[in-house]
């Protein structure tokens, strides 16, 4: 079985349980979670989890994300994106200054409600389905951050490209109509490509097509080994801490380990560190309990 991380192009027309099922069977295996939802007509980044890395799919959806997008002025829809059924349209009077001003006014903090066509839950149901049955409930608005808004520069008279980094559960498509209701004209997304998750960026995106050809029929021992990252690539941050033979039996196990293996490292009551076996291959995260003087298992990778 294949272990690690692989950080997917994702083309238009693809949800993100497509990709998972066209990756289960190119390296034949069950165990493949994807790492947050992106909308199928989007593209871009998609990194999914292979093996005993599908563990750390929820600490990749918490990661930051940066997207490009493009912002259709004076068009209202109900999914809030360019393919969705028209509400309204106006003229766009806001001059180029206008339209930048209203859209780094949203940089900080930001009060986000969930668009209808989404996959947020409301008593246990999928807001998505809700709306294909013609139901609007109330949505609850989300804390959300927007860190910047780069690259801002119009297209024609109502297209406007910028680039976005935010927070996770941030919806693009909310921030393009909430910007439109702003300016007093509406606003829906019209392009949406994702360029970056936490570490895994664009430029080393393999698309399908890529990754099965490299793949082949024997997966494990192919050239897509080479794009499939290991797991504590997510916790270079953390101090690393190999065990000896010694205590390699209560790391396989599970269980504390005593706060000699830390030798040098600096750490404080609560900090995490990655640990590695005797051969230097990661197996766990543990965090360090001042109390105990002892090291606690936290996310085993075994």
């Amino acid at each position: 079985m294949v272990n690690g991380i692989i950080n997917v192009n994702k083309g238009a027309g693809f949800t993100s349980f497509d990709v998972v099922a066209r990756l289960r069977r190119i390296f034949g295996q069950k165990k493949i979670g994807h790492t947050g939802t992106l909308d199928p007509q989007a593209t871009g980044v998609l990194p999914v989890c292979l093996g005993n890395a599908t563990r750390v799919c929820g600490l990749l959806t918490d990661e930051t994300k940066t997207y490009e997008a493009l912002m259709r002025l004076g068009k209202v829809t109900d999914t809030q994106d360019i393919w969705g059924s028209v509400l309204s349209e106006k003229k766009v009077d806001a001059g180029a200054d206008e339209i930048r001003d209203a859209l780094l006014s949203f940089v900080g903090d930001y009060e986000q409600i969930p668009p209808m066509y989404s996959a947020k839950k409301k008593d246990g149901k999928k807001l998505y389905e809700l709306a294909r049955e013609g139901i609007s409930v109330e949505r609850k608005a989300c804390s959300v951050r927007i860190f910047s808004i780069d690259d801002i520069r119009m297209t024609d008279d109502t297209g406007v490209r910028f680039s976005v980094t935010c927070s996770k559960g941030t919806y693009i498509r909310t921030l393009c109509h909430d910007v439109g209701a702003r300016l007093g004209c509406g606003a829906c997304m019209e392009e949406l490509k994702r360029t970056r998750v936490g570490c895994f960026c664009l430029e080393d995106a393999l698309t399908l097509e890529a990754i099965e050809e490299l793949a082949g029929e024997n997966p494990e021992q192919s050239a897509v080994m080479e794009h499939v990252r290991a797991v504590d690539v997510l916790f270079e941050d953390y101090p690393r801490v190999m065990v000896s033979e010694g205590d390699e039996k209560a790391l396989l196990n599970g269980n504390p380990l005593p706060s000699g293996v830390l030798e040098a490292a600096d750490v404080s009551d609560g900090k995490q560190v990655r640990v590695y076996d005797p051969k230097g291959i990661f197996k766990a995260v543990y965090r360090y309990d001042k109390t105990a003087d002892l090291l606690k298992p936290h996310k085993m990778f075994l």
